[in-house]
């Protein structure tokens, strides 16, 4: 039965697109809030229902990203998931998988870094590893999360990209939720994806070297190439969305999706799962007469600048929402990215950020409105503060 809703947690809804992208070799190490999707992949490896698959036992984060890039080299479809000081432990690895050009996949259930030690979600583990060349997804809800597994290996094992990518959910938020689901159909799965059919892997009987020694004549147009990867994927990333669209019948968006910004004055951006709580919240605004509209980025890296150039070319004001922050520069990775992409433009409006939901404080919808106020203030006034907390606990420090 096609469409058939079944209610699963969150990681079972991940790990079961796993399954059905028909992986040759994972390798993960469980890490709260991560630990989930690893079991049940465990029980579906012992169930036979992963076939032509190995699951490789390590003992680190690093040691599982590293047993990747072997396998990925070899010509396997390859997976793993982690998360906050799991993902900064593979940071080393992440930059030679990438540069080496392996299509691994993994998913990263959003967790905040230590130290203080906090299990909870934001995307600070993420957002550090924007420059170690992954591709980095971003998904609103579990069934998001579900179907852009699918699509991430789409993109990456295009042979214009040929680069890992990261599908982003909010540790618990979304990985221990339980809610219905569409969980991924085996015949569908294979008509959107086909084998992976590598152009290069290692083969002795076509030897091959990977991740070769670079000098100076040769290591900048290395950088150059994964640049130009990152272009093509931004179309790859597009198409894959109408593709998965045509078969499965759902659809996100490609780079960005856009939420009532037809007329809207005010344009808020943000990323992951508060986007639901940021749908209401501008549906309430609507109703008393704000204009006002939501940019969601699914696709952080590539950043889609012309997207967002075109999405915003007509507001009066942009607000962009953080869950991390650039210790320093005191304002948000979104922040950042977002002027950079309206600068030297014709695009001339003020961009104000705020940094929220650090360590899974909670987000309630009165702090969105209140973040809306302060953007009628500035439309009435100007900008005053370019970058703030919205949730900071002034009796505390």
């Amino acid at each position: 039965m096609k469409n058939k809703m079944s209610v699963v947690e969150g990681s079972y809804t991940v790990a079961h697109a796993v399954k059905v992208c028909r992986p040759n070799v994972i390798s993960a190490y469980p890490i709260t809030p991560q630990t989930h999707i690893v079991e049940d992949l465990s029980q579906f490896m012992a169930d036979g229902e992963i076939p032509n698959c190995e699951s490789i036992n390590v003992e680190s984060e690093f040691s599982a990203i590293s047993a990747l890039v072997g396998a990925s080299a070899a010509g396997a479809r390859t997976y793993s998931s982690t998360t906050s000081q799991g993902l900064e432990l593979m940071h080393e690895v992440l930059f030679n998988v990438s540069g080496m050009r392996l299509p691994v996949i993994m998913t990263v259930a959003n967790r905040a870094v230590s130290a203080p030690i906090n299990i909870w979600n934001d995307q600070q583990d993420s957002i550090s590893q924007r420059d170690t060349g992954w591709i980095q997804l971003y998904a609103e809800d579990t069934q998001e999360a579900g179907d852009m597994t699918a699509q991430a290996y789409k993109v990456a094992e295009e042979r214009e990209v040929k680069l890992p990518a990261m599908v982003c959910m909010d540790g618990f938020i979304l990985s221990h939720v339980y809610e219905p689901v569409i969980l991924l159909e085996q015949d569908l799965t294979d008509e959107y994806l086909p084998k992976y059919e590598p152009e290069h892997f290692l083969d002795t009987k076509n030897p091959m070297t990977f991740g070769a020694f670079a000098d100076p004549t040769t290591y900048t147009e290395f950088r150059y190439l994964q640049q130009k990867a990152m272009d093509n994927a931004l179309e790859k990333i597009e198409k894959a969305a109408d593709d998965f669209n045509k078969i499965f019948g759902r659809y996100y968006g490609g780079l960005i999706d856009t939420y009532k910004t037809e007329d809207a004055e005010i344009i808020i951006m943000a990323m992951g799962s508060i986007i639901g709580t940021i749908k209401d919240v501008i549906d309430k605004a609507r109703s008393e007469g704000v204009k006002i509209g939501l940019v969601k980025i699914r696709s952080f890296r590539p950043f889609p600048v012309e997207a967002i150039r075109k999405a915003v070319a007509e507001a009066t004001v942009v607000v962009t929402l953080d869950k991390n922050i650039s210790l320093g520069l005191n304002e948000g990775a979104l922040l950042t990215e977002v002027k950079s992409s309206l600068y030297n433009t014709d695009i001339n409006i003020p961009v104000m950020g705020f940094m929220l939901g650090h360590g899974g404080r909670d987000i309630p919808r009165r702090t969105i409105m209140m973040i809306i106020d302060k953007a009628k203030d500035t439309m009435r006034s100007g900008i005053t503060v370019e970058s703030e907390y919205a949730d900071l606990r002034g009796d505390l420090v």
